[in-house]
Parts: C-alpha cells; structure tokens; sequence
C-alpha cells in the first residue's frame, strides 16, 4: 500500500477519522521504531544489539493508547454475546488505520523473528522456555490469516502449527488431552493451536455429547494442566477472535463466490452458526471458569483483520520480550582462539 492510497483512505479507513495528535503519535512511534530496528545488527556487543530490539519493542508498544494485554484480557463482567454483536468491528487502543496497522505488524514481525531466534537458541541449550499460542473464534473469525501474517518473518526451525477437528477413534480411546499433550512445544520452540483442548468443552456443552458432569469436570482439569504448563516454562497465550455474525455472513458469501475458497466452504459451518447464541453462551463460561493469572484469555475484535492481526503480534512480541532471554555462551570447553586457528589450517 503506498502513500497515496493512505491518503486515499483505500483499503482501510480515511485517517481522517482519527485525531491528528493520536495519528502523530502513531507516526512517531512507528518511525522511531523503524530506525532502530535497522541499527540493530549494525550493534558492536551483544549486549548493544539486546538494548536495541528490546528498546525498539518499547517504541512498537507504545504505538499502542492502552497496552492489549491489559485492554483486551477477559474479565467478569465482559459479555461475550455484546461484543461480537456491537464491539466486533472496532479496534480498541489503536488509533491508526489499516494502512498503520499493517505497517506494524510488518515492523513488529521483524522483533517477532529475532525473538523467535533467541527462544530456539536457549532452547537447543537446556532452556525450558517455550511459547503455546491457543486460537480460537466462530468460523472464518481470521485463525489461519493470523499465523500467516504475524509469522511472515520467522523462521519455520522452531515454530509447530497444529489444527485440531473431530477427534479421530485413536484420540477418542484416551484422555481429552492426550491428543493435546502430544503436540505441545518442546523447549525453544512456539507451538500454534488452532482450535484447541477447550472444543471437548465446548462442543459437548452444546451439542450434549456427553454427559454435563463429564464436560464440567474438565473446567478444574485444563486450569490444572495449565498452570503446570506454565510452571515448567511454557508461556500461554489463549485468544479468542471475536467476529460479529454479519462479517461471518460475508466471509462466508465470499467463499462461495470465489472457486479458489470452495475448499474452506463446509456446511457445518451453517449449522453452528444456527446455533450462534449457543456458542456465545458456551464459550462465556469458558472464559469465566478458565481465564487465569497463569493463562489469561484475550477476547480480541476481529471484522477488522488487520487489527486482529497486529493485537496477536503484539502479544506475541512482548511476551517474547518479556522472557529476558540473552544470547547463550560458548560452551566452557570451546577454545575460541584454538577454533580459529584450525579454521584457519
């Protein structure tokens, strides 16, 4: 997108209906955070290029009027329902447009990459830090868009993508999480769930596949699963996109129209949305029984996919940041000065 169509207002909205000051602020932040960005390797320590991404991350953050982590994380009171019938659309902390929004999450996946780097270099090094993104939202909410855009500069090596449908007669014969625990990241590296643990909740809360005491009973036995998770060094983070039924409606149209997404068409996808309060009202109570200080939910607004987007890149990169991770060492037998002089053989 160039600056003329930024102008323009094309493919997002006019930044005239943003105030000047905050479009500014945008503005600065971002281009104080682009300058840093591409100091950063040319750093003469370690320690130097650390500050930098880390200082460069800060100026992303504060692209932000009120931090994500603290603006979208769920709490009692929050109405799941509400939301994605009147809240859906907006875009929450975030006072530039789509033209701004794409050019941080861009930005923010360049930190995102070297982050992403540090945690598999600790990893391979004995560190048990490791990072679960769960995704979940009503069909056609963004779930693969997401990992697509807030991944575009990371590295494959260290990153595990992984969807979860209908239990096959194998996953079906264990334990709900049986199937979960076998894909969960191993030490350095960021696993994606998209869907989860949480649709053997949910599903037979609904549909009545099991009795309700089964499907209550696993309330106690995910938030134990965890907060162990999160002792051992996995960082968790759980969102849930929040569409509105009338964007659903289009994306679906959309698939229909167009030969190229007839694959992404199912028509189970019109029987849950025939039951569309059921769903709202089952994932209410998912979020009042399991979001935790260990693993708190993040309902994100999600008709406007570029902010959904930049709000899990954001996310991400902070946690990441978060993690104080340094560069590991020389392994104490590793004679630099004897290394060089056989290279040099």
């Amino acid at each position: 997108m160039g600056k003329d169509d930024r102008k323009n207002g094309k493919g997002g909205r006019d930044r005239a209906g943003t105030g000047k000051d905050a479009r500014k602020r945008v503005d600065k932040a971002m281009d104080r955070a682009e300058e840093l960005i591409g100091a950063v390797e040319e750093s003469d320590s370690v320690a130097e290029r650390l500050a930098r991404a880390a200082k460069s991350s800060e100026l992303l953050s504060a692209v932000w009027s009120l931090p994500p982590a603290q603006r979208l994380m769920f709490h009692h009171g929050v109405d799941l329902g509400e939301l994605a019938a009147t809240g859906a659309g907006e875009t929450p902390g975030f006072d530039g447009d789509k033209y701004d929004g794409e050019r941080f999450i861009d930005l923010s996946s360049s930190g995102i990459a070297r982050y992403q780097r540090l945690l598999y270099a600790n990893g391979v090094k004995g560190s048990p830090r490791r990072l679960l993104i769960v995704l979940q939202g009503m069909d056609a909410s963004g779930k693969g868009g997401i990992v697509r855009h807030v991944f575009r500069q990371g590295d494959p090596m260290g990153i595990r993508y992984h969807g979860f449908g209908k239990p096959t007669e194998e996953e079906a014969s264990h334990g709900f999480l049986w199937r979960v625990e076998r894909q969960l990241p191993d030490p350095g590296w960021i696993g994606v769930f998209d869907r989860s643990h949480y649709e053997d909740i949910v599903m037979p809360h609904i549909y009545g596949t099991f009795p309700e005491s089964v499907w209550r009973g696993r309330y106690d036995i995910v938030n134990e699963f965890e907060r162990d998770l999160a002792a051992s060094g996995c960082a968790i983070i759980k969102i849930f996109l929040v569409s509105s039924r009338e964007a659903q409606r289009g994306r679906f149209l959309a698939r229909l129209d167009d030969p190229t997404k007839y694959w992404k068409f199912d028509v189970s996808d019109l029987d849950a949305r025939d039951r569309w309060d059921d769903y709202m009202d089952a994932w209410q109570e998912v979020f009042e029984r399991t979001s935790t200080p260990a693993a708190p939910w993040y309902l994100v607004p999600a008709d406007e996919r570029w902010y959904s987007r930049a709000v899990v890149s954001e996310l991400l990169r902070t946690t990441l940041r978060n993690m104080n991770m340094t560069w590991p060492p020389l392994e104490a037998q590793v004679d630099p000065d004897d290394a060089r002089s056989r290279l040099a053989a």
